[in-house]
């Protein structure tokens, strides 16, 4: 086990976190937690939001069953693959999701690997027009800064910040909040304590892993996912937007490649993407984030780890 002395500061967490890179269990151990701590799970996932996308974006709800019990996970198949799923809907989601389980007494659970989802809930991030559909912020840049205050004072014609009247940038920012319904980053007053768990396997068992699991999701019908998807009417342009599984097999399809040369590029860029995720993690703590590593062997030494901590700042008593 690895965590910084930083950790052992008592604070009071109103929010357990499992991340870490992909292909690691996080889904498994965090159903184990939450059914033994009387939680709920909330997903961190950019990918799992998405209806008939299971195989591919490895959702394994056979994993939120523990000893026969199902534990109630939330922010997964809330979205159409054809809608646009960004950075706020996930804030505002996350929030009212926190919100609904904390209310019925229940301990939440964030668990994923996308880096952005995590940090916009760990470390606050303040929204910017990157996280909105690119299609209307395309419209807005087209405008003159007199058509875009215009259009701003219309939707809100109380402004706080007189710089968001004078900043080009922070005008379209500010109109893509008005028009996505709430201004996150002013209206949300819940207060996130986190205690982090990142699950880190050693790197080649993490390899084997990523390896061993390509292989069954290919078995169990990747393939045939992806051909229902375009029978749905997603596009090859769309599939390649959701990347890794959904890309490289819509190329195969289209005859771009062949069966070989997919699995050995997936396999590939899963790779990758697993030492992206990391990266993104060692970022997080160096901005400040305590993550409390371990190599999720052990369900037991975690949930015990824990334990302690909620009982230190009154969660729980003996």
């Amino acid at each position: 086990m690895e965590h910084s002395i930083l950790s052992e500061e008592k604070k009071t967490y109103n929010l357990i976190t499992i991340l870490g890179p992909t292909a690691t269990g996080k889904t498994r151990l965090g159903a184990f937690l939450a059914s033994k701590l009387n939680g709920e799970i909330i997903s961190a996932d950019s990918r799992q939001v998405y209806k008939f996308m299971n195989i591919g974006t490895g959702k394994d709800l056979n994993d939120y069953f523990v000893e026969n019990i199902h534990v109630p996970n939330h922010l997964i198949d809330i979205a159409d693959p054809s809608e646009e799923y960004n950075l706020f809907r996930f804030k505002n989601d996350f929030y009212s999701s926190f919100n609904n389980i904390t209310q019925r007494g229940k301990l939440p659970f964030l668990v994923g690997g996308t880096g952005l989802y995590l940090s916009v809930v760990l470390q606050n991030y303040d929204l910017h027009k990157a996280d909105f559909p690119p299609e209307r912020v395309s419209e807005l840049e087209a405008k003159s800064d007199v058509q875009l205050r215009k259009k701003l004072l219309k939707l809100k014609p109380k402004q706080h910040n007189i710089t968001d009247l004078k900043d080009r940038e922070r005008i379209i920012t500010a109109i893509l909040i008005q028009e996505s319904g709430k201004n996150l980053n002013e209206d949300i007053k819940t207060s996130i304590s986190s205690l982090n768990i990142g699950i880190k396997p050693g790197r080649d068992e993490i390899k084997k892993r990523i390896t061993t699991r390509l292989k069954k999701r290919l078995d169990e019908g990747m393939i045939e996912e992806v051909k229902e998807l375009l029978n749905r009417g997603i596009t090859y342009k769309k599939l390649s937007f959701f990347g890794l599984e959904y890309k490289l097999v819509s190329q195969y399809l289209q005859g771009i490649l062949n069966y070989n040369d997919m699995y050995q590029k997936l396999n590939s860029a899963i790779h990758k993407f697993a030492k992206r995720q990391m990266t993104w993690f060692r970022k997080m703590e160096r901005e400040g984030v305590i993550i409390n590593w371990f190599d999720g062997s052990d369900y037991n030494q975690i949930l015990n780890f824990i334990w302690v901590k909620l009982e230190e700042n009154g969660k729980y008593s003996s």
